[in-house]
């Protein structure tokens, strides 16, 4: 379960960076974003799937949360 770092880059696109990993990559899909939730499947633009149980409220970015791969 790898502790990840997500921030908005300045062409306002959310970013997934896992520093142990180096991976940075923006998120192209959220399960579960609706004002009152945010998480679930979270899909990056490799291709890569990593899952977050939702938080309620959403969390304020930046931020560093612990996801799962999957």
């Amino acid at each position: 379960m790898p502790n990840v770092m997500l921030r908005y880059n300045d062409k306002g696109e959310l970013l997934f960076y896992v520093a142990k990993k180096d991976l940075e990559e923006v998120i192209t899909s959220i399960e579960t974003d609706d004002g009152a939730a945010w998480g679930g499947t979270v899909e990056l633009s490799n291709g890569d799937k990593f899952f977050i149980d939702p938080i309620s409220p959403p969390p304020e970015f930046p931020t560093t949360l612990r996801f799962k791969r999957g």
